[in-house]
């Protein structure tokens, strides 16, 4: 089976895993909205937020800055820049997978997320990848940016967001969605990397930049040659013709 086909079977596969992590993903969108108020933005401020930026962890560095004061506005801006650097790194292993152009090539880099990204490159064939991001960022999108507007207006009635431990909803539901994926010695690895890293430099250096380490190092780790390793590779890229390979059928 060439990298041009995809199967009815690999599809639905490729639509049930998008569709249920983009739920899972977009869901907690609530705690971001609470969150947002609490700190004493408005229901219109949060919402543009979620719209526009449109990245959780840069989202939850911003208010989670600003909650301390307006005059910490420029290191919130910082953090949130910093952490959003991060979607630039995924673009890079994406453009080439995604073959997109004009305001398709806009669309897809705000888009491009953890969750998007994740799906994507997990995919065996280049049609999976590309159906698999899409749905998945799209998913993420709808569902945060209305889990945002729920979550600012019921926020000022929850009271403390912290009592009912929305505060640690986002950091949960990401490592529910990360757990799965740790699936060969090769990914606890660089999850573990990354994690060091990000804890050795977090007490000693600015919000954001032990994230950006952490992601460095995963990626230089990641993109190193792995035989036998799952996801998009070389070949599953390139669709000509193979001489001796053969059909691997699930």
């Amino acid at each position: 089976m060439t990298a041009d086909v995809l199967r009815t079977e690999e599809r639905r596969l490729v639509v049930r895993e998008a569709l249920s992590v983009g739920i899972a993903t977009g869901a907690y969108g609530i705690s971001f909205g609470a969150l947002a108020v609490s700190a004493g933005l408005d229901v219109w401020q949060a919402c543009a937020l979620s719209l526009l930026m449109f990245t959780g962890g840069s989202q939850f560095a911003f208010i989670g800055i600003i909650s301390a004061g307006l005059h910490a506005a420029p290191a919130a801006i910082a953090a949130s820049s910093l952490l959003g650097v991060r979607n630039g790194l995924y673009a890079l292993e994406l453009t080439q997978l995604l073959g997109v152009r004009g305001v398709r090539r806009l669309a897809a880099a705000h888009v491009t997320i953890d969750e998007s990204t994740a799906v994507a490159v997990s995919q065996s064939h280049v049609k999976a990848a590309r159906l698999g991001f899409w749905l998945t960022g799209l998913t993420v999108f709808a569902l945060w940016n209305l889990t945002t507007l729920v979550g600012a207006l019921v926020g000022n009635a929850l009271g403390d967001p912290k009592t009912w431990g929305l505060d640690a909803a986002a950091c949960a539901a990401f490592t529910a969605l990360l757990w799965p994926r740790l699936k060969n010695r090769d990914a606890v690895a660089i999850a573990v990397v990354a994690a060091v890293v990000a804890v050795v430099l977090a007490p000693a250096t600015p919000p954001g930049v032990p994230v950006i380490v952490a992601a460095l190092a995963a990626l230089i780790a990641w993109r190193e040659p792995r035989r036998g390793a799952g996801g998009i590779g070389e070949e599953a890229r390139d669709p000509g013709p193979r001489q001796s390979e053969p059909e691997v059928q699930s």
